[in-house]
């Protein structure tokens, strides 16, 4: 059976688009994922673009209309992060972003692909501080701080401050 053609109308800028879905939007919204719903945005750059940098952080297979609730912690930041992707500018105010271990759930492939968005803030000139356990992601760091040496009441005291390559030096660093 094939689903009757509709039309959506879905809001982006200043006005609404007419955009052409082949099935009755509240069904595009349950079923779709967001990594295989961005050739049908093509024409439609912020929108495309929003989606593209859902898959590019490893968020590609989400629903476009599942509710925010039930979104992890990880999967919360990395919706955040691509909010803030989707409106960096070139030359614009720099910003200072706080991601509390973005890869717990991950994919070793998203994992890279998360390194990139990562590299793409910092590359346009704001701070990236990332608490992480992920050995690929510390190693990535221009700079690590080592708290520990273990965690809880065995951690908090200041190891190391220094660069991958010299942390990993540290006989008294666990990291």
């Amino acid at each position: 059976v094939r689903p009757a053609r509709a039309s959506a109308f879905c809001v982006a800028g200043t006005g609404p688009m007419p955009i052409t879905l082949g099935c009755t939007p509240a069904a595009a919204l349950a079923t779709t994922r967001a990594r295989g719903f961005s050739p049908f945005f093509s024409a439609h750059a912020r929108l495309h673009d929003a989606l593209t940098l859902l898959t590019e952080v490893g968020l590609g297979y989400l629903t476009l209309g599942q509710q925010s609730p039930t979104l992890s912690g990880g999967e919360a930041q990395r919706l955040k992060l691509v909010t803030e992707l989707a409106r960096v500018r070139p030359g614009g105010e720099r910003t200072l972003y706080l991601l509390d271990e973005p890869t717990v759930g991950l994919h070793m492939a998203d994992v890279e692909r998360l390194l990139k968005v990562l590299q793409r803030l910092v590359d346009a000139g704001n701070t990236v501080v990332v608490i992480e356990h992920n050995l690929d992601v510390i190693a990535q760091a221009d700079w690590v701080i080592d708290l520990g040496p273990e965690g809880g009441s065995g951690g908090g005291h200041l190891v190391a401050a220094t660069t991958p390559v010299k942390l990993s030096r540290i006989k008294t660093s666990l990291t």
